[in-house]
Formats: C-alpha cells, sequence, structure tokens
C-alpha cells in the first residue's frame, strides 16, 4: 500500500503577469464596456502604473469593420494626445498586439461615477454640481480643440476621493474634419445618455455633450437616468419624445439640469451659463427659479378645437340616430313579449284527468284543515257541557 502524496509543499509557482508590447505587466481589470477591457498595468520601462484600454472585437465583425474599429483607437489617441487639461485622463501610447489596439493611459487614483452611484446612492447637489463643473472643463477643452466627446456618462467619469473628476475614455470622440466611423451603420453610444439630435442622425456637434453632461449630472443627483425605460428602442424614443422624469432630489440643481436637457439644441444650455448655475449651487448662491419643461420639438402642441353650426347639427343628427335605434329595439321587445303571450292563451287546455287530480288536492288542503278545526270545536264544548253538569250536580 502506498500512501497519497498531499499537495506540494514546495516553493509556490507564482505565475508571471503578462507582458504587452514586451513593456507593459497586466495585474488587474479596472473596468469593462463596449467597447473594450481597462487594465492596470505597470511600465516596466519608466516605473510607472498605467491603464491599458484593450479594445475587443466582436466574433462576428468582418475584417472592414476590425479595421474601422483600430482605426477608432488610433484616432482616440489623436484626439486625447492633444489635451492637456488636468481634468482629462492623458493618453501616453497607442500600441498593437495580436492584431488588437491597445491604448497607453494615466491611471488615475478615482473610482468611476457609476460605481459611486452603485454603492453609495445619489450624491448631493452640491458634489454633483462640483463634479460637473470639472466634467465641463473638460469638455470645454475638447470642444476648443475640436473633439466631440459622444460618450459622456457616469462610467466615463471618474471621481477622486477629494470629489474632484475626470474625464476619460474617448473612444468614439469625433475631431472636426474626420469622417464618422462605424460599423454596419450602428448608432454607437449609451442611450440613456444620447442627445436627441443623434437619433436623428444629425452630425455630432459640442450640444451632445452638454445633453450628456445634464443626463449624468441628473443621475448622479436622483439616482436614476432621466430617460432609461429599460431597452435601447423604448429609451431612445424616450428621449426624441419625452420630458425627464420628475426630479425629487435635485433641488438648486434643477434649473441647470432642465436647460442642460432641452431637447431643441439652440436653445439648450451654453457652456457658460451652466458653468454660471453650477458655480451657484456649489457656493450657495440664489439659484434661478425652474422654468417648466419645453415641449418636445417632435410632438405637436395641444390644440383647442371649437364646435361650430354644422357640427353640433351633425351631433345632434348622430344622438337621433341613436335614440331612434334603442326605441326601435324597444318596440321590437315589446312586440316580441305581447307575441309570447298570445301563444301562451292559444295553447290547448290540459287533459280532463288532471284537472280533478288538481281540484282533489286543493280541496283536500282546505277540507282536511276545516273538519279538524270543527271536530276539536265540538270536543271543547261537549267537555264544558259535562262539566258544568258534573257541578250542577245532575251527573
Amino acid at each position: 500500500m502506498t500512501a497519497e502524496t498531499g499537495p506540494d509543499t514546495g516553493p509556490e509557482l507564482r505565475q508571471e503577469p503578462r507582458l504587452v508590447a514586451g513593456r507593459y505587466a497586466l495585474s488587474e481589470v479596472l473596468g469593462r464596456g463596449g467597447m473594450g477591457t481597462v487594465w492596470r498595468a505597470t511600465d516596466r520601462v519608466l516605473g510607472r502604473e498605467v491603464a491599458l484600454k484593450e479594445v475587443t472585437f466582436s466574433v462576428d465583425l468582418t475584417a472592414a469593420e476590425r479595421t474601422i474599429l483600430r482605426e477608432r483607437t488610433m484616432r482616440e489617441a489623436r484626439a486625447a494626445a492633444r489635451l492637456d487639461h488636468p481634468c482629462v485622463a492623458t493618453v501616453y501610447d497607442v500600441i498593437e498586439e495580436d492584431g488588437r489596439p491597445w491604448l497607453v493611459m494615466e491611471h488615475v487614483s478615482a473610482r468611476s461615477l457609476q460605481d459611486l452611484l452603485e454603492e453609495q446612492g445619489p450624491l448631493t447637489p452640491s458634489a454633483v454640481a462640483r463634479i460637473g463643473l470639472d466634467v465641463l472643463s473638460a469638455l470645454e477643452a475638447a470642444h476648443g480643440a475640436g473633439i466631440v466627446h459622444r460618450d459622456v456618462k457616469p462610467a466615463n467619469v471618474l471621481v477622486g476621493a477629494d470629489g474632484h473628476a475626470c474625464l476619460t475614455d474617448f473612444g468614439i470622440a469625433t475631431t472636426t474634419g474626420d469622417s464618422s466611423l462605424t460599423t454596419g451603420g450602428a448608432l454607437i453610444g449609451s442611450p440613456s445618455y444620447m442627445a436627441p439630435e443623434r437619433a436623428y442622425g444629425d452630425e455630432p456637434r459640442p450640444p451632445v455633450d452638454l445633453w450628456s453632461l445634464g443626463a449624468t449630472l441628473y443621475a448622479a443627483v436622483e439616482g436614476r437616468p432621466p430617460f432609461a425605460r429599460g431597452e435601447a428602442m423604448a429609451t431612445m424614443l424616450s428621449v426624441v419624445s419625452e420630458h425627464p422624469a420628475p426630479m425629487v432630489r435635485a433641488g438648486p440643481l434643477e434649473p441647470v439640469l432642465q436647460g442642460l436637457l432641452t431637447k431643441d439644441p439652440a436653445a439648450r444650455t451654453d457652456a457658460g451659463r451652466a458653468r454660471h448655475q453650477l458655480s451657484a449651487v456649489l457656493t450657495g448662491a440664489p439659484s434661478e427659479r425652474a422654468a417648466p419643461p419645453p415641449a418636445p420639438a417632435s410632438l405637436p402642441a395641444p390644440s383647442v378645437e371649437r364646435l361650430d353650426a354644422d357640427d353640433l347639427r351633425a351631433l345632434a343628427s348622430a344622438s337621433k340616430a341613436l335614440l331612434t335605434s334603442v326605441a326601435r329595439d324597444a318596440r321590437d321587445q315589446a312586440r316580441h313579449l305581447r307575441d309570447r303571450r298570445r301563444d301562451r292563451k292559444d295553447e290547448p287546455a290540459p287533459a280532463p284527468s288532471a284537472a280533478p287530480r288538481r281540484r282533489r288536492f286543493k280541496r283536500r288542503w282546505v277540507v282536511v284543515p276545516l273538519l279538524v278545526t270543527v271536530t276539536i270545536v265540538l270536543l271543547v264544548l261537549v267537555g264544558l257541557g259535562l262539566l258544568v253538569a258534573s257541578m250542577l250536580g245532575l251527573l
């Protein structure tokens, strides 16, 4: 008999971290999204911590679509590299490994706004105003460089321990002069935070980012997106045709959120006005009163119709026809009941043998009680007579 050997008690076998481009050692996943996976990594050449974004390809993509995605990543790197702002995550490099592009970015010691909301719930209006000012600064820098982010949402806003925010992931950014890159004609972005003009296929311009900023800040203070309906198409229909859900926690933020979520981009709050309103919320200055939300551009304004004489005559004619129909139905039913009574009278009389049986049955129930009553009365009278006679000594 041989004894079973236990686990190896020797030195532990340590798996070496995966190296990308022979330089970046991956350690853990920081986040996942529709455009890829973000890893924490160490740059072994410069000895610094970085974030690597791995662009993932779906298995059903064609070679042409994979080429488009690679080009989109390169464009993201070029767009983000043009931005030098404390509220924008810096892009260091872009590399290619195993046929997939990787984006090397500054590692920001912060958590996404999406994670904060899922774990802690809605934030206070002042905290949301501080985040809004930082993201707005990042967007102003991007728009000044001719870049439209197109995917501002809580998952792409990083919030540090001090409450300040940083905008990241320019994965679907567009630059002035670049052609739009899509795969299969798909509309890329997050429907809950996508501006209504994008649903119409309009060219993305800076107001689309301001709408997305408004939807992001709404979600941060209310704890839910303003137009989420659970399904992408239903959400987009709500974005295009409905007002945002009523705000219950926004307080002083409500005017700026309503302005940013205006469906008409020409009437939407611009960056300067939004900054003034957010600063007022942060400092506690009196804020503007919330104006009633404008009617959606795609819906016609409600109208009041008046009835003229012809309409009234038509209505009276219809009412008369209805009453005539009801009266006709009542008359027909009365005639039917009358015919049924006549038919009953015309039915033949029952057989003779049945009649005496009914009469005897009725007579028995009348005569028998009468005879019993008379017998009882006679017995009482006889008893009384005998009692009187015995008392008088006649018996």
